[in-house]
C-alpha cells in the first residue's frame, strides 16, 4: 500500500475548519455518495449477520472502506508527530495494521440486523478544505446514533478523515490510545498493539 502523498499530507488537519457558508444537496454531492456507498455495505453486512463468517464480511468490506476512507491520512493522525520519524518500513507496516483493525472493527460491529437504517441529512456543507456530512443511524428499538463524517479529497475522490459517533471523535480516541502504546514502547509496541487488537477482533 502507498505511502501518504505530499498533497494528502498538505491537508491533514485535526478539527474542522471555519464554516464558509457554502452548502450542498446531498442527492448529488459527491462525499454524501461516498457515505451512501458506505451505509450500503454496512447493511449488507448487518443483514448477512452472523450466519456469514467473520472472514467473508470483512472481504466484502474491505474494497468500500479502503476507497471511502482516507486511511493513510488517519493513521498517519493517529500516531501523530511520531510519524516524520518512523522509516518507510514502519510507516508501511503501521498503515497495514490500521487499516486491518479498522476493516475488522466494522465487520464485527456491524454484524446483527434488526430494522435498522441509515439516513444522510439533505445538506452537506463545506469548511475549509474540507465537507461534513451529518447522517442518522435509525434503529426501530433505541435512540438513533448521530454520524457526522468530516471528508477532504484526494486525487478527486472524497475520502473520510474522522467519523463522530454522537459527537466524540473517533480519531481522537485513537489517538489518545496510540499516544499511550507509543510512551510505553515506541514503534515496536504501536505496532504490536495494533496487530493485537486487529488479530482479538477476527477470532
Amino acid at each position: 500500500m502507498a505511502l501518504l502523498p505530499n498533497v494528502v499530507a498538505s491537508v491533514c488537519m485535526v478539527g474542522f475548519a471555519p464554516l464558509t457558508g457554502q452548502v450542498y444537496a446531498a442527492a448529488s454531492d459527491p462525499a454524501a455518495i461516498q457515505i451512501e456507498r458506505l451505509h450500503t455495505a454496512l447493511l449488507k453486512s448487518m443483514q448477512a449477520g452472523s450466519r456469514v463468517p467473520l472472514a467473508e464480511r470483512y472481504r466484502g468490506l474491505q474494497p468500500v472502506i479502503e476507497e471511502v476512507f482516507d486511511l493513510p491520512c488517519i493513521t498517519r493522525l493517529s500516531i501523530g508527530p511520531p510519524w516524520a520519524k518512523l522509516s518507510q518500513e514502519q510507516q508501511q507496516v503501521s498503515l497495514a495494521a490500521f487499516t486491518r483493525l479498522t476493516i475488522a472493527s466494522y465487520a464485527v460491529n456491524f454484524r446483527e440486523f434488526d430494522g435498522e437504517k441509515f439516513e444522510i441529512e439533505d445538506i452537506v456543507a463545506s469548511r475549509g478544505v474540507y465537507k461534513v456530512v451529518q447522517a442518522h443511524l435509525i434503529s426501530p428499538h433505541d435512540t438513533p446514533t448521530s454520524l457526522t463524517y468530516q471528508m477532504h479529497e484526494v486525487g478527486g475522490v472524497w475520502k473520510i478523515v474522522d467519523v463522530y459517533y454522537d459527537g466524540i471523535s473517533e480519531l481522537n480516541m485513537r489517538r489518545s490510545d496510540f499516544a499511550a502504546a507509543l510512551a510505553s514502547g515506541g514503534v515496536p509496541v504501536l505496532i504490536a498493539h495494533l496487530n493485537r487488537l486487529g488479530n482479538s477482533l477476527m477470532r
